[in-house]
């Protein structure tokens, strides 16, 4: 179909309406003659004709009744559809889908929507809190406008931006024989079971990365993907984990580990090259510019 295929339809509708060339080429304010071609391209491409002369006036054939409320119908979707895309574009009231991984959503994403919030109050914040791998996906597929995550990726299509470190502890059970200890090596744990995050979040490779550096590979007891777990089946004493530095829990102790040095960068990732609306602008230069504070933890 003709890729003028809507002025075409809007013009087809404004002549059914008014049943007058002249009249409806005014009301719409377009020329004429310019009306008059856009009837009869559309009449060629349709293979129909769907007007009828009637003295001065135009009256619609069965094909033009057939098309008239289908067209209306499709102007109005249209209609529709802008109006709500102006709407999420709009600087004051727009829309951005934020996507964040789940160890940032306790008090990392509510400090940065606090402090957005103060300059943009009305602006619409989709939440979106998933796994590393689902979140580089939701951006490569552009359904959200940018993400916190870590590991920061290095590809193309992708525009990260390191914001922060955040160190990871080595979380153990009251009572074990390291939980008396300033700090240790990672290597002192190499017998002992690991709690550690399951494949597609950023923390499972990182985890791992850091064990062969410390001389081993880790011994899997669970997986999970949320680090409130993770942190009680330490309790538990059913393992070891390498965990984001959190408050004090009973049950558990942090230690701060010497060797290898366990602190990821945290960051922003958005598509490279997109033309993001004024609320996504805004979050992204937000987020950029004072992020590196609010990422750093307050505890």
């Amino acid at each position: 179909m003709h890729e003028s295929l809507a002025p075409a339809l809007h013009r087809f509708v404004a002549v059914a309406q008014d049943g007058h060339l002249t009249r409806a080429a005014e009301r719409i304010g377009v020329p004429q003659p310019t009306v008059s071609r856009a009837i009869a391209r559309l009449e060629d491409e349709l293979g129909v004709a769907l007007f009828r002369r009637v003295g001065r006036g135009l009256r619609l054939t069965p094909a033009g009744r057939t098309l008239l409320p289908r067209a209306e119908a499709a102007l109005a979707e249209l209609t529709a559809a802008a109006a709500e895309l102006a709407g999420d574009a709009d600087p004051r009231t727009g829309r951005v889908a934020f996507a964040f991984l789940g160890t940032l959503g306790t008090e990392v994403v509510p400090r940065i929507l606090r402090g957005f919030r103060e300059a943009h109050p009305g602006v619409r914040i989709e939440l979106v809190q998933s796994r590393h791998a689902v979140l580089l996906d939701r951006v490569r597929e552009g359904t959200v406008d940018l993400a916190l995550t870590s590991p920061l990726p290095d590809e193309p299509g992708l525009t990260s931006t390191g914001l922060a470190e955040e160190e990871l502890r080595l979380v153990v059970p009251a009572g074990h024989r390291l939980s008396r200890r300033v700090d240790v090596d990672l290597a002192e744990v190499a017998d002992e079971p690991f709690l550690l995050f399951a494949r597609g979040y950023g923390l499972h490779g990182t985890v791992e990365a850091w064990c062969e550096e410390a001389g081993f590979r880790p011994r899997r007891a669970f997986e999970g993907g949320e680090t409130a777990t993770l942190r009680g089946l330490a309790g538990a004493g059913l393992g070891v984990a390498l965990l984001p530095r959190g408050p004090d829990a009973p049950g558990v102790v942090q230690l701060p580990v010497r060797s290898p040095r366990t602190v990821r960068t945290l960051g922003m990732v958005h598509a490279a090259g997109d033309r993001p609306t004024a609320p996504v602008r805004d979050l992204r230069a937000f987020v950029a510019e004072h992020g590196p504070g609010l990422l750093a933890h307050g505890d």
